[in-house]
């Protein structure tokens, strides 16, 4: 088996799968969130966290003919984590480096990041969730403008200005002093929360153009703040490599430059990877650990990461 992603294919079924199953040793079904709760957000303390995946394995590989892993991440949860962000695994094997303080940046509906420390001390390096990347400003563009699904380029938010006191009042949540790793979802940073922080700050009339631009803002505040928060000073500077729809953001990308000044910003393009493509790679790379990997102890120093192999096996026979 290829020792990267193993020639499998992460989510989705191409239908040329079903005439050539033998051209494939696995595939790596990531499935779809439907309900992420970690103990942190539903607050129950006799409750463990708690994520609800859809995208059925079993199926996939009877459909298919071929051996599928799927549901990584209720393994992560059975063994104490949160089931979310999982990209340390694949990052660490993938793209440490050393002698260099790598930060892996994905801005996708929610922004995470990867540490990967040049000392490639697996129990050093860590991923977390940060706050909103894309979620708040696709479920805002959507709602104001129905036929556009984002904001492309940024063009609505590059109109308007950021309204501080609301983006105080979104900075105003636990989740921001809550210590790392953690993870969040839609389920906490949606309309609903967006709509109580303008009550709270009194601007339920800003302009579609302005609640964009402070959104912007607010996603690039909580990035900011995490790395920050991680790494206040830093012998060499930091390189951030970045993936996810939120790289498209020029609004965003310009304000993470601003506030992040010593830090150099590349692409998971330079590191051999398309930054539309890095989850899917990750998934895969998963998949392959379960087959074939062996259980390294991947940020072993922090709590909630855990060393395991995630990933249930359904074969096709």
């Amino acid at each position: 088996m290829d020792s990267a992603a193993a020639r499998g294919y992460s989510s989705g079924l191409p239908a040329r799968l079903e005439n050539c199953p033998q051209d494939v040793d696995c595939i790596a079904s990531h499935g779809q969130t439907v309900f992420h709760a970690p103990k942190s957000q539903h607050g129950k303390p006799n409750f463990p966290n708690a994520t609800l995946q859809i995208g059925d394995g079993d199926h996939v590989a009877v459909r298919t003919g071929i051996l599928t892993i799927s549901d990584f991440r209720q393994k992560h949860v059975a063994a104490g984590g949160e089931g979310a962000p999982l990209a340390v695994y694949g990052d660490y094997l993938l793209f440490s480096k050393a002698r260099e303080d790598r930060i892996l940046l994905n801005m996708g509906g929610i922004a995470n990041f990867t540490f990967l420390p040049g000392s490639l001390d697996a129990g050093a390096m860590f991923s977390t969730d940060v706050g909103p990347g894309n979620t708040l400003l696709d479920a805002f563009t959507q709602l104001y403008f129905p036929d556009k699904s984002y904001d492309a380029e940024g063009a609505i938010a590059a109109q308007g200005q950021v309204h501080e006191p609301l983006l105080r009042a979104l900075l105003d949540h636990p989740f921001y002093a809550a210590a790392f790793p953690k993870t969040t979802g839609p389920e906490l940073f949606s309309r609903d929360y967006v709509v109580q922080a303008q009550q709270r700050s009194n601007s339920v009339s800003l302009s579609p153009a302005d609640l964009l631009a402070t959104l912007v803002e607010f996603s690039a505040a909580g990035i900011v703040a995490s790395i920050r928060r991680c790494f206040p000073t830093s012998d060499a500077p930091l390189t951030i490599y970045a993936s996810g729809g939120g790289m498209h953001n020029p609004v965003l990308m310009k304000t993470l430059h601003l506030q992040l000044p010593d830090c150099r910003f590349l692409t998971t393009h330079d590191l051999g990877i398309n930054p539309d493509a890095k989850e899917a790679v990750l998934f895969a790379v998963l998949a392959n650990e379960t087959l074939a990997g062996s259980n390294a102890p991947l940020g072993s120093s922090r709590p909630g990461i855990p060393a395991v192999s995630m990933g249930k096996i359904s074969f096709a026979q």
